[in-house]
């Protein structure tokens, strides 16, 4: 079950990310960012049975995936893609008309994911990340949110 984060999930979310990448946000940072009200995080369980959580904001009609964290023995098992459709969902709901992200141009399995849920490529930022072999640079991918008809 995916449900919002409250703001004082900050520990299961900071735990969760350092699970899913080699540089984790801290609990402070996540509690930072949570505390403006563009910021929402939706996580997939609870307590010791959370599997990931998806971070991202919404504001002026556009929405951001800031992360997708996926715990490494859930991986391929659908919930990352259920947590960034849930994350379009949300951002549908605050009035967005468009979402983005941005993924390491050598992270293919998380490319094909964004591609599979209706994400293009839409830019490229040069050396955004620091890999261990040098810099990596980001693709900026975006999707329009489907609009309801009446």
């Amino acid at each position: 079950m995916i449900e919002a984060a409250p703001a004082t999930a900050s520990d299961l979310l900071a735990a969760l990310h350092a699970r899913a990448f080699p540089k984790p946000w801290s609990a402070t940072e996540i509690a930072k960012l949570m505390e403006n009200q563009a910021v929402f995080a939706l996580v997939h369980g609870n307590g010791a049975e959370a599997q990931g959580f998806v971070m991202g904001w919404t504001a002026a009609g556009d929405s951001e995936v800031l992360t997708v964290a996926v715990v490494p023995e859930a991986r391929r098992k659908g919930f990352g893609a259920a947590l960034v459709t849930a994350a379009g969902v949300a951002a549908l709901v605050r009035g967005a008309k468009s979402i983005h992200l941005e993924v390491a141009e050598d992270n293919i399995a998380a490319r094909a994911l964004y591609a599979k849920l209706g994400y293009e490529e839409a830019g490229r930022r040069h050396a955004y990340y620091a890999g261990e072999g040098g810099s990596i640079d980001a693709i900026v991918m975006r999707r329009d949110l489907p609009r309801p008809t009446v």
